[in-house]
C-alpha cells in the first residue's frame, strides 16, 4: 500500500501528532471542532524523514501536493499566485513536540511582481499588499536562500531612519515598493540568484527549507536541551493566508487560557494591530495586553474568549493560541498545550483537578521532577536596599544575577570560563538560543509574555524579563542606559527578577524558596497556593508510588535534612569522608604499620571515632534503614601528594635542616601505593581483603553504634554494603568476617544487631554474574556512576572535559550518560542483574545509589525494571518522590514541553 504523504486539515486530528506534528494535528482538531481555521493541508513527518535520508523528496510527494493544492484552490475560489486575485499560503514547520522558533516559517507564498498588484486591488489597500510582499522577500531570502537576515533588517532600519521614524506603521506603500527593490538586490547579490517569481517554485523551495531546518543548528541545540529525539522529523503545514496587516481593524495575537507564568486564571496574551504573526513573537513592536482587544473589537474578543474556553475544556489543559483578525473576522492559526513555568505547572494541575477536568493521577503527569527542582532554587530576599534601574514584564520566574552581556556568542564564551551572565538584547531570535542556554537569565527591552524570549525561557526554566522599554539598549556599544541615567556596560553585574520584572544594578542577595522552607518545616502546607499545590501533588505521588526513596548522606545533619525532605532511609552512607581532616593521621599510621601491634593500635584509635559517626546518623534515621558502604577509595587518597612530599624531603636534604623520618616513611608508602589507574586498582573490597582488620573495624563500629542505641530504646537498622565486588568469592570472604564481628559484638553487649550484608553492583562482571553474587548478598545497590564508567570505558573526570561536548554536538549522545542513565547499555546490565539476582534470591532488596537515583528520566527506568528504591542527594529527594509517583501513576500524560 502506497504511503500517504499529504493530509487535508479535515482528515486528521490531535491523535496523529507523530504523523502530522503538533501544529498540523491541532489545526486538524480545531477544524473538526468547527472552529474558524483557514483551509490547508499537512505534509507529514514521514515525507521529511524520507527527505533527510535520501536528500530528495519522495517521488510521490509532488503529485500529492498538487492534488491538495488544487482542492484548496477550488475551495478558496482562486489559484496560488494568480495575478488578479491571488491565493497566498503560509508554510510552517510543526514537529511532534513544540520547538518554538527553532525551525522555519515562510508567509505570503504566492506573491510576485504581478500578484502584488492584484492583492492590492482586492484588498483595497496598497500599503498592505506591498508590506506583505516585502515580508515574503525577506523571509524567503533568509529562510530559503540562506541570506543573512541582518541585511534585510538593516535596510529596513535605514529606511525608517531616513523617514525620521522608528515605527513600521509610519511607512507607506511607496516606501515598501522602494524597500522591496532593495531586498531583491540583497537576494541577487548574496544568494546568487533572483527572487523566484513562480509561485509553485516558491512553495516547493519553502517546503524543502522547512525539512532542512529540522537539522539546523538551533533546532539541534534545542532538541538536546529539551531531550527531544533527533529522528522524529517535522511536518510542514501549508495554510491559506489570512491577514492581520490590512489596517487598524485587523491584527494578530497570542492568547493563553491561563497565565503561563503564574497559573492564574484570567485573560492573558498579547495583541498587535495591523500586523502579521511574526511581529508578536519576534517582539519587534511592543504589544497591547489581550484585554485591550475588548475595546478595539468586542465581537472578536467575545468570540475569542468562547473559543479559548472550548479549547481548554477539550484539551483539559492550558492552551496556547495564535489568532488573526482580518477586518473583524477571527481566524484560529494554531493551538497547543502551552509551555508554562514550573510554578504555573503545579498550580494549573491542581486547579484542573478541582474543576473536574482531570484526575489526581493525570495531574501528576502534568508536572515533572525537573519543574519541582526549579521551584527549589533560591529567589531574591530583601530588596529594600537594592538599586532598581528598570522594570519590564516578568516572563519567566526566578532570581538571576550575573554580568551583563550583549550577544549570544559572548554569553557562551563567558559562561564557558565559569562566569555567570545575563543576556541583554532588544529582542531575542532563534539564533540566540546558545546564549540563552548559557545565561543565568535573559533581559529584553522589547516584546511581551508571548515573545520568543519569554516562550523559550519558560520552556527551559530560565529567568526572563521582557519588554523593559525604559532601558535604552545599545548593542553596538554593548551597554544599556536606565531612565535615571545609570549606564550598564558589558561586564557590569545586574540582577533580574523574573516574577516582578524588576531589574537591579549590582548583586542582590537571594533567599530560600518557599518550597524549600516548606520541606524544612518552616512553612505550613497551606501557607500559599504554590506550596499547597506542591504538597498536594507530592502527597499523591507518595500514595501511589511503588518505589521507596532514600538519600545519600554521610553526616547526621544531612541525614536530618533528608528525613525532613521525605527520605525513607539512607541508601548510601560513604565512610571514606569520615577518615579525612584530623583523622587522616590515623590512616597514615595504618598504612605505615610494620606489624600487627602498630596496625591494631591505628585501628583502635579509629574505632571510637567511627562509632560516634554512626550513632549520629542512626539516630537521625531512627526506625529507617541506613546502608553503610565500607571504605571504597584507594588508600593513596588519604596520603600527602607525591610531588609535594618529594619536594619537602628534597629541600630538607639540600638545606641540611634534617629530614623528618615520618616524611621519609610516608614518601616510601606513597611510592609503594602509586598506581597508574587507581580507580581500577586497590580499592573497594580489595582493600578489605589486603589490609587485615580494616573492614572488621568498620563493621564493629556499625554494630557497637547500633547496640548502644538499641539499649536506649531506639530502632537502628544498619545495612552493610561491600563496594566494587566483581566475584562472589570476594563477597563470601568479607561476609564471613563481618558476620563474625557481629556475633562478637552481640556477645560483648548482649544486644542482637541484625544487619543485612550486601554489595554494590558497579562492575559489568558483577551485573553479568549477579545470579551467583546473590547467593552471598542480601541486597544489591547499583553504583551507576562507576557502572557507567566501566561499561563505557570512560574516566569521568577526563572525558567530560575533553570530548563530551563534541559527542553531544555530533549526536552520539542525546544527553551525558552520567546525567541520565544509558538505557541500552548500562540499563541492560541493570536489567540482567535484577532478573538474575531475583532468580537466585526472590526476596533480595535492590536499589540504586548513584547520581542517577535523582534523575527524573532514570527514575522511570528504575521503576520499570522493578527496583525497590532509589537513593539520591537530600535536596533531590522530593524530585525522586514525585518521579517515582509519576512512574507508578501511568503514562507520559499531557506534554507541555
Amino acid at each position: 500500500m502506497a504511503i500517504k504523504y499529504v493530509y487535508d486539515f479535515t482528515e486528521g486530528g490531535r491523535d496523529l501528532k507523530d504523523l502530522l506534528g503538533g501544529k498540523g494535528a491541532n489545526l486538524a482538531e480545531m477544524t473538526n471542532l468547527g472552529l474558524p481555521v483557514p483551509p490547508g493541508f499537512v505534509i507529514t513527518t514521514e515525507a521529511c524523514k524520507a527527505y533527510l535520508v535520501s536528500g530528495s523528496e519522495p517521488t510521490e510527494l509532488a503529485a500529492e501536493v498538487t492534488e491538495h493544492l488544487v482542492d484548496l484552490e477550488k475551495q478558496m475560489g482562486k489559484a496560488l499566485g494568480q495575478a488578479d486575485d491571488p491565493l497566498l499560503v503560509s508554510v510552517r514547520s510543526g514537529a511532534k513536540f513544540s520547538m518554538p522558533g527553532m525551525m522555519d516559517t515562510v508567509l505570503n507564498i504566492g506573491l510576485n511582481d504581478a500578484s502584488v498588484e492584484g492583492l492590492a486591488k482586492q484588498g483595497g489597500n496598497d500599503r498592505f499588499a506591498w508590506d506583505s510582499y516585502r515580508r515574503l522577500v525577506s523571509m524567503f531570502g533568509k529562510t530559503v536562500l540562506g541570506v543573512d537576515g541582518d541585511l534585510f533588517e538593516h535596510a529596513l532600519e535605514d529606511l525608517k531612519k531616513s523617514k525620521g521614524t522608528t515605527n513600521d506603521l509610519d511607512l507607506d506603500a511607496d516606501d515598501f515598493r522602494t524597500l522591496i527593490g532593495t531586498f531583491k538586490g540583497i537576494v541577487s547579490e548574496y544568494a546568487g540568484r533572483e527572487f523566484p517569481q513562480d509561485p509553485r517554485e516558491q512553495l516547493d523551495l519553502a517546503v524543502r527549507a522547512v525539512f532542512d531546518s529540522w537539522n539546523g543548528d538551533r533546532a539541534r541545540l534545542y532538541r538536546r536541551q529539551e531531550r527531544i529525539p533527533a529522528d522524529l522529523g517535522t511536518a510542514v503545514n501549508v495554510c491559506s493566508m489570512v491577514f492581520g496587516n490590512l489596517g487598524m481593524d485587523s491584527g494578530t495575537g497570542v492568547a493563553f487560557t491561563r497565565d503561563p507564568s503564574s497559573g492564574d486564571q484570567g485573560v492573558y496574551g498579547d495583541y498587535l494591530q495591523n500586523a502579521q504573526g511574526e511581529d508578536v513573537v519576534a517582539g519587534i513592536r511592543n504589544t497591547l495586553p489581550l484585554a485591550d482587544l475588548e475595546s478595539l473589537d468586542k465581537a472578536s474578543y467575545d468570540q475569542l474568549l468562547g473559543i479559548m474556553s472550548t479549547l481548554e475544556k477539550h484539551y483539559r489543559d492550558l492552551c496556547d493560541i495564535e489568532f488573526t483578525i482580518e477586518r473583524g473576522k477571527l481566524w484560529m492559526l494554531q493551538t497547543r498545550v502551552g509551555k508554562r513555568t514550573a510554578a504555573a505547572a503545579f498550580r494549573i494541575a491542581t486547579q484542573l483537578v478541582d474543576e473536574g477536568l482531570i484526575s489526581e493521577d493525570e495531574a501528576l503527569q502534568r508536572v515533572s521532577g525537573a519543574q519541582l527542582a526549579q521551584l527549589m532554587f533560591p529567589r531574591f530576599g530583601d530588596i529594600s536596599q537594592a538599586k532598581k534601574i528598570g522594570r519590564g514584564m516578568g516572563a519567566s520566574p526566578g532570581a538571576a544575577v550575573g554580568k551583563a552581556v550583549f550577544s549570544s556568542a559572548t554569553a557562551e564564551e563567558w559562561a564557558t570560563r565559569g562566569e555567570s551572565v545575563i543576556l541583554v538584547r532588544r529582542e531575542t531570535n532563534p539564533d540566540d538560543l546558545g546564549g540563552m542556554i548559557a545565561a543565568e537569565g535573559i533581559l529584553t527591552s522589547r516584546g511581551g509574555k508571548t515573545s520568543h524570549a519569554a516562550v523559550v525561557a519558560r520552556g527551559m526554566g530560565k529567568t526572563c524579563v521582557c519588554g523593559a522599554e525604559e532601558l535604552e539598549v545599545d548593542l553596538r556599544a554593548r551597554r544599556f542606559t536606565a531612565p535615571d541615567g545609570s549606564v550598564v556596560n558589558e561586564g557590569d553585574v545586574i540582577s533580574i527578577d523574573g516574577t516582578s520584572g524588576q531589574v537591579f544594578l549590582g548583586q542582590v542577595e537571594v533567599a530560600p524558596s518557599p518550597v524549600v522552607r516548606y520541606f524544612e518545616g518552616e512553612l505550613a502546607a497551606d501557607s500559599d497556593e504554590l506550596v499547597a499545590a506542591v504538597h498536594r501533588l507530592l502527597a499523591r505521588a507518595d500514595a501511589v508510588r511503588r518505589m521507596k526513596v532514600r538519600a545519600n548522606s554521610d553526616t547526621p545533619e544531612d541525614s536530618e535534612r533528608a528525613r525532613r525532605f521525605g527520605a525513607q532511609g539512607i541508601g548510601l552512607c560513604r565512610t571514606e569522608h569520615m577518615f579525612l581532616g584530623e583523622r587522616r593521621k590515623h590512616v597514615e599510621r595504618l598504612i605505615l604499620a610494620e606489624g600487627d601491634d602498630e596496625r591494631e593500635s591505628a585501628l583502635a584509635a579509629l574505632l571510637p571515632l567511627q562509632r560516634e559517626d554512626f550513632i549520629g546518623i542512626f539516630e537521625a534515621m531512627d526506625g529507617l534503614p541506613v546502608t553503610v558502604r565500607l571504605i571504597d577509595p584507594p588508600l593513596h587518597e588519604f596520603l600527602p601528594d607525591y610531588t609535594e612530599l618529594s619536594v619537602k624531603v628534597a629541600v630538607a636534604e639540600a638545606t641540611g635542616t634534617g629530614v623528618n623520618p615520618d616524611d621519609t616513611a610516608l614518601l616510601e608508602a606513597v611510592k609503594r601505593l602509586h598506581e597508574a589507574n587507581p580507580m581500577l586498582g586497590l580499592r573497594g573490597v580489595r582493600l578489605g581483603l589486603v589490609i587485615p582488620g580494616l573492614f572488621a573495624l568498620q563493621v564493629r563500629a556499625i554494630a557497637e553504634a547500633a547496640a548502644e542505641l538499641k539499649k536506649q530504646g531506639k530502632d537502628p537498622q544498619p545495612e552493610i554494603m561491600i563496594p566494587l565486588v566483581g566475584a562472589v568469592q570476594e563477597l563470601e570472604i568479607v561476609r564471613e568476617e563481618a558476620e563474625g564481628v557481629l556475633e562478637q559484638v552481640k556477645a560483648e553487649t548482649g544486644v542482637d544487631v541484625p544487619a543485612l550484608i550486601g554489595t554494590m553492583i558497579e562492575l559489568p562482571r558483577a551485573a553479568l554474574t549477579a545470579g551467583m553474587i546473590a547467593e552471598a548478598a542480601e541486597f544489591f545497590s547499583f553504583g551507576t556512576n562507576d557502572l557507567t564508567q566501566t561499561t563505557w570505558g570512560f574516566s569521568r573526570d577526563d572525558v567530560e572535559a575533553s570530548f563530551f561536548t563534541s559527542y553531544l554536538d555530533q549526536g552520539i549522545f542525546g544527553v551525558s550518560p552520567f546525567e541520565s542513565l544509558d538505557r541500552e547499555g548500562v540499563g541492560r546490565l541493570v536489567r540482567i542483574a535484577v532478573e538474575e539476582g531475583r532468580r537466585t534470591r526472590p526476596g533480595i532488596k535492590i536499589g540504586v545509589c548513584g547520581e542517577h537515583g535523582g534523575d527524573p528520566e532514570s527514575v522511570h527506568f528504575f521503576d520499570e525494571v522493578g527496583l525497590d528504591y532509589v537513593s539520591c542527594s537530600p535536596f533531590r529527594v522530593p524530585v525522586a518522590r514525585l518521579e517515582a509517583g509519576r512512574a507508578s501513576a501511568g503514562s507520559e500524560g499531557s506534554d507541555s514541553r
